[in-house]
This record gives structure tokens, sequence and C-alpha cells, in this order.
């Protein structure tokens, strides 16, 4: 699951209660970053995104960091409130490395709206497919009072010249996003570019590089 934060959204979020894509965050646009593009979905190890989904995005950017440094931001779940401001908590289920079978619940608030009220949604994702140093794909539901999510969310880290290009896939389902598809896919989109917008300045902060 993903994140969002904008005037926009919250607008349309009072015809639509409580369809959030994962967390609140920012909408801001990662330099470099692209929106959905309907060419081939991403994949880990051969899985993807739900094909039959039809609340769906897609982004992707250039991070100007060293992959191990953007590898273990994503992948060290619990320390995510340190650099996700709007993620509040994450607890891991299992032990060890992050790996196929890892799962870890985490939550966010949701602000109140005319026809709910505030409340927290409940995210517990397992990562169904896993390389190290190149993909993740993981499902779960998103459950808050009034609302349920089923999100497959998939990322790809490749090797570029000057740093990594990120790229990330998501779809939604559930009765609540697909009555108004428009809006939850840019409920959608817009956490997808929060996400990947904090991912690439928290590395590229580690990685001491100076924006131009």
């Amino acid at each position: 699951m993903s994140r969002i934060r904008s005037t926009s959204v919250r607008a349309a979020l009072l015809t639509l209660p409580l369809v959030v894509a994962g967390a609140l965050a920012t909408a801001a646009t990662p330099a470099g970053a692209t929106p959905h593009n309907p060419g081939t979905s991403l994949t880990c190890r051969g899985e993807g995104v739900d094909p039959k989904a039809l609340v769906r995005s897609r982004t992707e950017t250039v991070i100007h960091a060293p992959l191990s440094t953007i590898w273990k931001l994503q992948t060290d779940v619990e320390r995510w409130p340190s650099w996700q401001a709007p993620v509040k908590t994450v607890e891991r289920l299992d032990h060890g490395p992050f790996r196929k079978g890892s799962a870890f619940r985490w939550t966010t608030p949701i602000p109140p709206n005319p026809a709910t009220p505030a409340t927290s949604l409940d995210i517990t994702s397992t990562v169904k497919q896993l390389k190290h140093n190149s993909c993740i794909r993981w499902t779960g539901p998103a459950i808050g009072e009034g609302v349920r999510i089923d999100g497959v969310h998939v990322w790809n880290f490749t090797k570029v010249k000057g740093g990594v290009l990120v790229r990330t896939e998501e779809t939604h389902t559930g009765e609540q996003v697909e009555a108004d598809v428009p809006t939850a896919t840019e409920i959608l989109q817009e956490g997808l570019k929060g996400w990947i917008s904090d991912l690439k300045t928290t590395a590229e902060a580690r990685a001491g590089h100076q924006p131009h």
C-alpha cells in the first residue's frame, strides 16, 4: 500500500469516504518521476500486480544514491516512521532478514470527513516475491472503520549511470475504491509519488548528494 496528501484529493474524499492509498504523504512529484505507464506491468520473479484490478498506477524516478542505501531504507520496514512521517507504527511479524514470507503490520491515521469518523488504517503486508537488490512484491489488506482495500505492490531497482532507477506499481481492489475508480486512481498515484519522493530525498541525503 502507498500514501497521499493533497487538497484536491482530500476534497474527493468527501464523496469517497476513507478511500486512501495506505498512508497520508506529500503529493510532490520527485525530479524525474513519471506518471503511470500503461505498458508492460512491473514484475518480481515473474509475478506482477493484479491484472484484473480497475485501480492501478505506476511511477518511477532515478535516485542518486548507492543501491545498498536505497535497498536498506526500503526493506528495514521498522524504521519507516523515521523517514516517512505519515507512517505511525510498523511491526515486523517475523524475524531475521527481510525475505520472501516476511510480514509486517503498519498503521496510519485517517482524518474525519462528513460520512465517517477519524480512524486508523491498519495494513498487513506479506512479501510474496523478493530478489535481493532487485525487486520486491508484497500484498495485503488495509482495513479501517468502513473500508477495506486489498493491494498488490511491486518495486523494481535497476542500477543506471549516476544512481538507481526505482520503479513502482500498485493495484487496489475493494468495494470502496471500485465505487469511484478515477478518484481512487488519483489517490493511489499521489501515494506512489509521495513514497518515491520520500525515498529519493532520504537516500540522497544519506549519500551526500547535492540537488541541482
